[in-house]
């Protein structure tokens, strides 16, 4: 059932500095501005961020329980009669409703943004069960769905913005833990567009999400050994930047990949499978390989399954050497 709910907000994140909690007060900042938008929870509204609207606009939030499915369904089905829904819960949520998504949204080429909070080793304590590390590679498989994952809090405003534009179904991932900014991204977003964040000839490291950060800061360490190293912020995982990537192929000549995610399917695969129609370069991938996760502070949980920065430095230099 549907129903209003104006409660006091439970698992309310306890920074600003993270990506759900930009999420949601990017709703508030753009309410006016699409006054047709509504926001509908699976009873986890303090988890991502999405309390904010709920505090500001009442009216236009609907809480729909532990329902996932009927959640996204119902969205599909405000959005044929004209509004413009956002469906959030935790990535795993999604993923039990990726039925509706496919037929109820995709499909039916619905107006429908789902957004997932909780991806990846990025939860942390709340262990494997809790981190979705196979999303990206699931919404990316679903025809006409485009596939977001915002990398600075800064630039969340810009993506959030440029989703609700986009008329059709949207994917886009938020983060649990907080987020170091990358001031590059703070200015703007374009939809299908990745930005160079830092400049560097011997290679390309191409990132999303919290990643982004981590691959700055395995830039930074390179570069005290003589290794210019690119970053690039795909913050649009499907479509992917097919120009851009081509390009870095041909001036640097090999490329890392790094994710939180299983490096099957995700923006590594995406990379890929540009990379080998484009221009083939070697290509170092950084991701977790084929296995749940556990509980652990995000950091650690980092190092642990390599996708820290050293573990970008590492993948840098074997990718370098392969030229």
């Amino acid at each position: 059932m549907m129903f209003n709910d104006n409660a006091t907000p439970t698992l309310i994140g306890s920074t600003g500095d993270s990506l759900r909690e930009a999420f949601g007060r990017s709703l508030v900042a753009l309410a006016d501005e699409f006054p047709e938008m509504v926001v509908l929870d699976a009873d986890v509204a303090g988890g991502t961020g999405a309390h904010h609207f709920r505090a500001a606009h009442p009216e236009r939030f609907f809480q729909f329980g532990i329902a996932e499915q009927n959640m996204v369904s119902a969205a599909a089905g405000m959005a044929a009669a004209g509004l413009l829904p956002v469906a959030t819960t935790f990535a795993v949520f999604h993923l039990r409703a990726l039925e509706q998504a496919r037929l109820s949204v995709a499909y039916a080429r619905r107006n429908v943004k789902l957004v997932a909070s909780h991806p990846g080793l990025d939860v942390g304590p709340d262990a494997g069960s809790a981190q979705a590390l196979e999303d990206l590679a699931a919404f990316r498989a679903i025809p006409g769905m485009i596939v977001l994952s915002p990398s600075d809090p800064d630039e969340m405003l810009h993506a959030v913005r440029a989703m609700l534009v986009y008329n059709g179904p949207v994917y886009m991932r938020t983060g649990r833990s907080p987020a170091k900014r990358v001031p590059e991204l703070a200015d703007a977003f374009e939809l299908g567009h990745g930005r160079i964040v830092r400049g560097g000839d011997d290679l390309t490291i191409v990132a999303c999400g919290v990643e982004v950060a981590r691959a700055v800061q395995a830039a930074e360490h390179l570069k005290t050994q003589n290794i210019q190293a690119r970053v690039v912020a795909m913050s649009t995982v499907k479509p992917i930047d097919r120009e851009l990537l081509e390009r870095c192929a041909e001036e640097t000549r090999c490329l890392v990949v790094a994710e939180d995610h299983n490096v099957h399917g995700g923006l590594g695969g995406a990379v890929a499978e540009a990379i080998a129609a484009l221009r083939p370069v070697p290509i170092e991938f950084v991701g977790v390989f084929d296995t749940f996760g556990e509980s652990g502070e995000p950091d650690e949980l980092a190092a642990k399954y390599r996708i820290d920065a050293p573990a970008i430095v590492e993948a840098a230099i074997r990718s370098a050497g392969r030229k």
